[in-house]
């Protein structure tokens, strides 16, 4: 009696199905446009405007970044990572500090019948927000989180996270104040702590709860950081593949992930990092 065909030949029959999967994903990537994953909603700014304004308008909305335009005309970006690189992380005061001194520009700019693959090249190489625009106006804002959203199951996103991590993570103990936490990310330029207590990983503080938190609402920045975190702490495990982890923080709506093996935190990794391991 002779075997079955999987068994006669698994590696071939393995392949082949591997194959018409990685060619059936490519096939939706074609098809998945960037006016269908963008979000719609462009909010601005006047380059005359304080960055404390800023703050107060990128923190009620929860969105990272503002369009900064003047009588219609876009000018730049401006982002929660310049809030807190080039003004809280040195101690400066956002209330004295206007948008245009802040933003970056020219605008990184990409049509809405690109690829989501085409986007996530061009995120990576230009390193920074994709603004939408069809070439008469804009349309749209791309992040990396609209990015991971719709992430294809290919040869790239089946990579181990292990490869895309950044293995030195920084702590910080619970007792630090939200000014500390600020200061150091800034100054690192790192969008996140993972907070200790007790010598053991307890939470996370990111740029955004420093935006949305404290920020937006003149919230002092002297509160113990244990306090403002966000507990308790989602993790995944190491060898996890790219395309889980987007899936993973898509559902969970999140930006970073520790990576746990052994019971120890073993790295960090965020979204723009599944990008660019997509865009390889």
């Amino acid at each position: 009696m002779s075997k079955p065909l999987r068994e006669e030949f698994p590696s071939i029959l393995d392949q082949a199905y591997k194959r018409r999967i990685l060619e059936a994903a490519r096939a939706v990537e074609k098809r998945t446009l960037v006016r269908n994953i963008m979000s719609k909603s462009v909010v601005t700014i006047g380059p005359s405007s304080t960055m404390l304004s800023a703050a107060l308008v990128m923190g009620k909305k929860h969105i990272g970044s503002l369009v900064v335009t003047k009588a219609g005309k876009p000018l730049g970006i401006v982002t929660e990572r310049d809030l807190l690189s080039k003004i809280i992380a040195l101690g400066k005061d956002p209330k004295a500090i206007r948008v245009r001194d802040m933003m970056s520009t020219p605008l990184i700019t990409i049509d809405p019948k690109a690829t989501v693959r085409e986007a996530a090249k061009m995120m990576i190489e230009k390193k920074g927000r994709l603004v939408v625009s069809d070439g008469k106006r804009i349309v749209g804002v791309v992040t990396a989180s609209d990015l991971i959203r719709t992430m294809p199951e290919c040869d790239e996103t089946m990579a181990r996270v292990d490869d895309s991590m950044t293995r030195k993570v920084v702590v910080m103990d619970s007792t630090a104040t939200v000014a500390d936490a600020a200061r150091l990310m800034g100054k690192l330029r790192i969008g996140s702590v993972i907070v200790t207590r007790a010598g053991k990983s307890f939470g996370i503080f990111t740029e955004r709860d420093l935006l949305t938190h404290f920020l937006a609402k003149g919230t002092p920045l002297s509160k113990k950081v244990g306090d403002a975190a966000s507990h308790p702490l989602i993790t995944i495990t190491s060898g996890t593949s790219v395309h889980q982890a987007a899936r993973f923080m898509a559902r969970k709506h999140i930006r970073r992930l520790p990576i746990i093996s052994d019971g120890k935190i073993v790295g960090i990794i965020t979204a723009r990092d599944l990008v660019e391991a997509y865009a390889k």
